[in-house]
């Protein structure tokens, strides 16, 4: 599992073109906000999800101020139910606790367990927010950057319709 300054070697690594601030930690959106970059982008929510059995997950990213309704989320994935994944299989699969699940997290999921969804909504946005593995900092991505990241991770998206 790669730490925040293995993350960021891999992505300097890889080229990307990306923004680093450092905040407080912070846990909820609300926190988040507080320490927002003052740029146009898409202060991302993240919630990391599995089936009844824990056998399928899934990372689900929307905008802070949307709700996602978890019934009509799980019909989209195709499964009867959805509930929070345990910390273990956060930790197991994404290399993160709890205030820090993060888009960013696929890195560090080489066998490519995690489904990941992203809200169309959003989708439409040219820049996102996203933790780099810890909740001490915010990187600032150009969607074309994400959308690479995504393909270099083997985590090609998914588009759900969020409430």
């Amino acid at each position: 599992m790669m730490n925040e300054k293995e993350f960021l070697a891999f992505l300097d690594a890889n080229g990307f073109v990306y923004e680093r601030v450092e905040h407080p930690a912070v846990f909820t959106c609300a926190e988040s906000e507080l320490h927002r970059p003052a740029v146009p982008a898409v202060s991302t929510k993240n919630l990391f999800l599995c089936d009844k059995k824990a056998r399928r997950f899934f990372l689900a990213v929307t905008a802070c101020e949307k709700t996602v309704k978890l019934d009509s989320l799980a019909k989209q994935l195709g499964v009867a139910s959805v509930r929070f994944a345990s910390e273990e299989n956060l930790a197991r699969l994404l290399g993160v606790t709890r205030g820090s699940v993060t888009m960013m997290g696929l890195a560090n999921d080489v066998e490519h367990v995690v489904e990941l969804w992203i809200d169309a909504e959003i989708w439409q946005g040219e820049y996102f927010l996203s933790h780099p593995l810890v909740n001490t900092a915010t990187l600032i991505l150009a969607k074309p950057e994400l959308e690479r990241f995504f393909a270099l991770t083997g985590h090609a998206p998914h588009i759900f319709e969020g409430a």
